[in-house]
């Protein structure tokens, strides 16, 4: 038997690995948006990434991993994008952050958290994660918004802006709201201004 020598250089199979790894969160997000949870299988997470069952165990050794990582990268990677936007108007800022509730990944946090309402061991990942992704928002809120959490109300109207976001977000599930949507947007930034200056 002969002797094997270690690859001097494993940042090509790491690269391979990350990459493999960032398909089956993409994968797992839009099969989650698109056939709910109960269509989302891993083996049909596995098909749309390209890569088969196996390989997609080795990352996520249960259903229940692949998909509390995926809605968690994705909303790592919303977060790094709202952190990037630019002080800019409060209307630009309320629909940026109304956006982040009409998209994919809202689609599939909210199959997720239908199936987290129905199966105890799903539970308690999608509570953690969700407090944590609802504290960071909030943060980036008050940063893009320039809002100073120690007067009185602030705070809340904050939230409440975020509640309503996710409020417009639902209603989009079912059908095209943009354009009650920008109005909505509209007043609340006005309504903003009038509660945060």
């Amino acid at each position: 038997m002969g002797v094997v020598t270690p690859p001097t250089d494993r940042t090509p199979k790491q690269d391979r690995s990350r990459a493999t790894r960032r398909r089956l969160l993409e994968a797992a997000v839009a099969c989650l948006a698109e056939h709910g949870w109960a269509g989302s299988t891993v083996s049909v997470v596995a098909e749309r990434a390209g890569v088969s069952r196996g390989a997609a165990q080795h990352h996520f050794p249960t259903r229940e991993d692949l998909f509390t990582a995926a809605v968690e990268y994705v909303a790592e990677e919303r977060s790094a994008a709202l952190r990037a936007l630019p002080v800019q108007g409060r209307t630009a800022v309320v629909a940026a952050l109304v956006d982040l509730y009409t998209g994919p990944l809202f689609r599939a946090a909210l199959q997720l958290w239908v199936a987290a309402s129905n199966e105890a061991q799903l539970r308690p990942r999608v509570t953690e994660l969700e407090a944590r992704v609802g504290r960071e928002t909030h943060r980036i809120a008050i940063a893009l918004l320039a809002a100073d959490e120690t007067k009185p109300g602030v705070r809340e109207t904050v939230q409440g802006l975020l509640d309503m976001a996710r409020g417009l977000g639902l209603a989009n599930v079912l059908t095209d709201d943009t354009a009650r949507r920008r109005r909505v947007v509209a007043q609340w930034a006005s309504l903003l201004d009038d509660a945060l200056d």
